[in-house]
């Protein structure tokens, strides 16, 4: 990843003159991310938390934390919400996703939150197979092939998934200011992929109303509307920005690679639920008709 945090002393979150042009918020309506123009980059704020100051290349993320905040809570904001950003402004290509490693292949699953990406990411990683990402999914072209480039070594879980999937001591990242999900990081009880992987697979998670695992092929103007839903872009509003990304996702639909999953949330199912995906995702891949 080639964005450097650069974290400065505790300030006070001062209101701005100038409205944001875009923002983030939750289902109930509370404000998660407000984004707003400078002269030379943007400011984006997590109310009450942190505010973090980008240049227009991506390539510098300045924090700086609301007085009290933890430095947990700066670095987790910048790996799962600052970075792939960032990214973006270099012209790479992010998505919401999580991805894990199956003999050699890369296999994503994207989503809304709380659809489970993180749990499925955890549950393979923990069961013979390795994680790339457990967010910010970021794909690079080489020689015609599309390429998972791994993400940082670590996986956020709510504590009842923890419970069910993590049965060996782990290493935990600091405790969060604003959430109860822990940060697990990479060992031997949580496998992780360092090396970039070909992408076999995207499956778009569905709400987990299916009384049974269902795998369903996505037609390309499906995967499209789903892809720019789930993309990471700092300016939604810059035309040169857009036209890239959009010419992106066409060349990424064209691939036959994409399928909707849905499958009911029990735990207890979730051997089964992988040893399904991980013989769908290495058969051939076939075009919907």
């Amino acid at each position: 990843m080639s964005v450097t945090l650069r974290t400065l002393d505790a300030r006070s979150q001062t209101p701005l003159a100038q409205a944001p042009f875009h923002q983030w918020a939750f289902p109930d309506g509370t404000v998660w991310t407000q984004f707003y123009r400078l002269t030379d980059g943007y400011l984006l704020r997590f109310p009450d938390l942190t505010d973090f100051e980008v240049p227009l290349d991506g390539r510098t993320a300045f924090a700086w934390p609301a007085p009290g905040v933890s430095m947990g809570t700066v670095e987790h904001l910048y790996l799962n919400q600052v970075l792939p950003l960032a990214l973006s402004r270099q012209g790479k290509l992010v998505l919401h996703a999580s991805a894990v490693e199956i003999d050699g292949a890369g296999v994503a699953f994207s989503g809304d939150s709380g659809r489970g990406k993180s749990t499925l990411a955890a549950s393979f990683a923990t069961s013979g197979s390795r994680f790339l990402t457990d967010d910010g999914l970021q794909l690079n072209w080489l020689d015609g092939q599309c390429w998972i480039a791994p993400s940082h070594p670590s996986v956020r879980l709510f504590e009842d998934s923890q419970e069910a999937l993590i049965h060996r001591a782990v290493d935990l990242a600091p405790a969060l200011d604003y959430t109860s999900k822990v940060r697990l990081l990479a060992g031997e009880a949580v496998a992780f992929c360092d090396r970039p992987q070909p992408l076999k697979r995207v499956y778009f998670l569905g709400e987990g109303t299916a009384a049974s695992l269902t795998i369903e092929p996505v037609r390309p103007a499906g995967a499209l509307m789903e892809l720019v839903k789930n993309s990471f872009l700092l300016d939604i509003e810059e035309k040169q920005l857009l036209a890239w990304h959009f010419d992106e996702m066409v060349k990424l639909v064209k691939l036959p690679i994409y399928y909707r999953l849905d499958y009911p949330r029990r735990y207890d199912d979730l051997p089964s639920i992988r040893e399904a995906i991980a013989r769908h995702a290495l058969e051939t891949e076939t075009p919907p008709t």
